[in-house]
């Protein structure tokens, strides 16, 4: 595909949006997976700890690229519009990410466990201030509706990049050097990735005839959810209910998928790992060229299949009990839901405002994170507790998952074709 010389993105900008992206991802893939672990095997195997833990730092993400997005749509700096937050906000995120294990050295468990909370939650604010508000923001802003398909691509090449190291490396080190130099390194890798990326990556350029805004932040902020804001963004809000549902959808069995292989399934965890590990591999080979089949072709359409084939794999999954059928329906699943993912958010960011991008990026996180990640679960817990097999685990009763979690989430994904169907078919683009 050829580009115009304005709208194409420069090879610099390229290789700082892959630094900043990967390291941003496997920043949040341990977060997401090995806090927890951290927080189990060091202070306290109760598990409401880490609910909590997960709780207060879903809506810190939520709230802080809300405000942080929008603050940033308005800064007007010597250093830029969104660099100082991506270059400061990269280097505390290192920072809180080596102070993070030291709560361990809290010797009152409920004093450890409020500092663990707290300090997840400090790592979460500058980690979506620099990455969720204001890296995503630049790179809207850098790209074009011809090449943003491409930068979807590359930023969930990074997304699956990382979650292949979060599985194997991350296991593999804390084994070998323990958690602290895990976290150490990690956090220092952040720390140097953020001050040199930070340093060389340049904003864009204004639109023409922008001047600072003539409200106040809080006026501005508050805008967003107002009637207003929906009527002249009614596409965006359209597509944004597509993006709510379909992750609700995901979201009823995809924090249950490891429990229900290993207790339901039988699968060890050197078997989980190798499927998921090819899973990743194949989900990123299928989606990064669906990403560029959706800068040439109808956006809509594209969601719609990856959104049908989806739901087919997630169906087909909970039918399978061998490995090869468990990884072929696993890659349909989680592959076409990543295309569709692509897809999606590069069409979005042509719908966004382009005064407004920053904020709009965190009302994309009310529906993409903070409600799916509060109602998806909830359903999944639901059907696990009324058809799921009763166990005891440690003494403790409970249920094994079964599989009606995955069609049950999979018929909920098909639901988001409904909003999908009433987008216009022309595009209304930001740019």
């Amino acid at each position: 595909m050829q580009t115009s010389p304005e709208n194409r993105i420069s090879t610099r900008n390229w290789i700082i949006m892959a630094a900043l992206a990967l390291t941003g991802q496997i920043a949040w893939a341990v977060e997401n997976s090995w806090f927890n672990t951290f927080v189990y095997d060091t202070i306290t195997p109760d598990p409401r700890p880490v609910a909590w833990m997960v709780a207060a730092s879903a809506i810190t993400a939520t709230l802080t690229t809300l405000i942080m997005g929008t603050l940033s749509d308005r800064t007007r700096s010597r250093w830029g519009r969104r660099r100082p937050y991506i270059l400061i906000g990269y280097v505390l995120w290192g920072l809180s990410t080596i102070l993070f294990p030291t709560v361990a050295y809290i010797k009152t468990t409920s004093l450890a466990v409020i500092m663990v909370v707290i300090a997840d939650s400090v790592m979460t604010f500058f980690g979506s201030t620099a990455n969720d508000a204001a890296f995503n923001a630049w790179t809207t802003d850098i790209a074009s509706s011809s090449t943003r398909g491409r930068v979807e691509g590359v930023l969930n090449l990074s997304l699956f990049l990382a979650q292949i190291v979060s599985m194997v490396a991350a296991g593999i080190l804390i084994d070998n050097v323990g958690y602290f130099t895990f976290f150490y390194t990690l956090g220092g890798i952040v720390m140097v990735v953020g001050l040199v990326a930070g340093s060389l990556l340049r904003d864009a350029p204004l639109p023409a005839g922008e001047d600072k805004p003539h409200i106040s932040f809080w006026a501005e902020f508050a805008q967003l959810l107002s009637l207003d804001t929906l009527r002249k963004n009614k596409n965006l809000f359209i597509l944004l209910l597509y993006i709510m549902v379909s992750s609700i959808g995901m979201n009823v069995s995809f924090p249950y998928l490891i429990v229900y292989l290993q207790n339901y399934v039988g699968v060890t965890k050197t078997e989980y790992g190798i499927i998921g590990g090819a899973v990743m591999v194949g989900s990123a080979l299928l989606a990064v060229p669906f990403g560029l089949l959706a800068d040439r072709w109808n956006k809509r359409l594209m969601i719609a299949i990856a959104t049908v084939v989806s739901s087919l794999g997630g169906i087909l999954l909970s039918l399978m009990v061998t490995l090869p059928a468990l990884a072929v329906s696993g890659l349909l699943w989680q592959a076409f839901a990543l295309a569709g993912s692509i897809a999606s958010v590069a069409w979005l960011k042509d719908l966004l405002p382009e005064k407004e991008r920053g904020k709009f990026l965190g009302i994309r996180m009310i529906f993409w994170i903070a409600i799916p990640m509060v109602i998806g679960p909830w359903i999944g817990s639901s059907l696990i507790q009324a058809y799921g097999i009763p166990t005891v685990l440690n003494g403790e009763a409970g249920f094994v998952p079964v599989p009606i979690i995955f069609q049950v989430g999979s018929a909920i994904a098909l639901l988001a074709l409904l909003p999908l169907a009433f987008t216009r078919t022309r595009h209304d683009t930001a740019q």
